[in-house]
């Protein structure tokens, strides 16, 4: 009989929203979001909420997103899963830890400089 060896314990995607799959903000993978600041320079974690359970993957968000990133580049560089990730995005929005940018497009067809150097970043991962 062979032993298994210890793995780190997984969580679903689905557990860490609370099986929730619809975010409030229209996040595409090229809209930008960074954290957001106090006025002395700080970032609170996120604590409240349905948010609450889950405290290392809203750290990692806040402290990926300390620089201006992409919902795709947080996915990505995280590991999760995007729909998981802009649930979890709009949450951190919605209690003011984050803020979400444009995408920097209009009406109309999206910008393609912008899609192509987001393009270029998740192939360099």
């Amino acid at each position: 009989m062979t032993s298994a060896s210890p793995k780190a314990a997984r969580v679903r995607p689905y557990s860490l929203t609370g099986g929730r799959t619809r975010s409030g903000h229209v996040l595409l993978v090229e809209t930008f979001v960074a954290t957001l600041e106090t006025p002395d320079g700080a970032v609170e974690p996120a604590l409240s909420g349905p948010a609450s359970r889950m405290v290392p993957e809203i750290r990692a968000i806040i402290d990926l997103c300390r620089r201006m990133r992409s919902v795709a580049e947080v996915s990505a560089l995280l590991k999760i899963p995007l729909g998981v990730v802009r649930v979890l995005l709009s949450d951190l929005a919605d209690q003011g830890k984050i803020r979400v940018y444009g995408t920097g497009r209009g009406p109309g067809q999206p910008d393609r400089a912008l899609l192509e150097r987001v393009l270029s970043g998740l192939r360099r991962l």
